[in-house]
């Protein structure tokens, strides 16, 4: 079954390019003019992955973005003119999983979009071999499933990629560089600071108490590690 992504734009001759190209390329679209249209086709509609512009009328991308998050894990790539690094972080912070500025390459705009689905796409068949359990924290590798003391936990692409990471070099201490290598590969040109917004978020989720982890902790100086306090 083809992918189908929701392109959002106030822009109908940028909407029409990409929906022109992605079509050719076999995915299904569809479209939105401003936020509070996004937000309506996106809840009426099974969608795969969201391009979405951070400039919008009635609704900014930044709030659609966080409307979405409430609800869904369904991969986001955000979309804007600007380039200064707080825009990327702020949109990062509601749950982007990737960030474009324009003009871009329609190239690697398709290489992203390949990328960010392969990656959500959940493998392997034989689920009982590919949860893995620390303690009370549940993470399932076949779709992609986290829950903590039972309950279930909403990640972002990111975050999921993020903490197997962690938690199959459990004691590994990973630098800001080695994990944009490992998460982000060639997909994000940003700078550091993204892991931070990406680990504080991913401690909200994860751990009880932000504050005092019990899983993700920080090496002063280097970087992030998972570990087992019980280990």
């Amino acid at each position: 079954m083809a992918k189908r992504i929701l392109l959002v734009d106030d822009e109908p001759l940028l909407i029409k390019g990409l929906k022109f190209t992605l079509e050719k390329d076999g995915y299904e679209t569809l479209t939105a003019y401003d936020g509070e249209e996004a937000l309506q086709v996106f809840h009426n509609n099974h969608v795969d992955l969201i391009l979405l512009d951070v400039m919008l009328p009635k609704l900014d991308g930044i709030v659609v973005c966080q409307r979405i998050r409430e609800v869904s894990n369904v991969p986001i790539i955000m979309l804007t003119a600007k380039g200064e690094d707080m825009d990327k972080i702020l949109g990062l912070e509601y749950g982007a999983d990737d960030y474009m500025t324009k003009p871009f390459n329609i190239l690697e705009v398709k290489a992203r979009i390949k990328s960010i689905l392969r990656r959500a796409q959940p493998a392997g068949s034989n689920e009982d071999n590919k949860i893995i359990k620390v303690r009370d924290l549940a993470v399932n590798a076949v779709n992609r499933s986290v829950s903590l003391d039972g309950k279930d936990i909403r990640l972002t692409a990111k975050e999921f990629d993020l903490l197997t990471l962690f938690i199959n070099n459990r004691g590994r201490v990973f630098s800001r560089e080695e994990m944009l290598d490992a998460v982000w590969k060639n997909d994000y040109a940003g700078d550091e600071r993204t892991v931070d917004v990406h680990i504080r978020r991913l401690r909200e989720k994860v751990e009880r108490n932000p504050t005092q982890p019990e899983f993700i902790f920080t090496k002063w100086g280097v970087g992030y590690y998972f570990t087992d306090r019980d280990d």
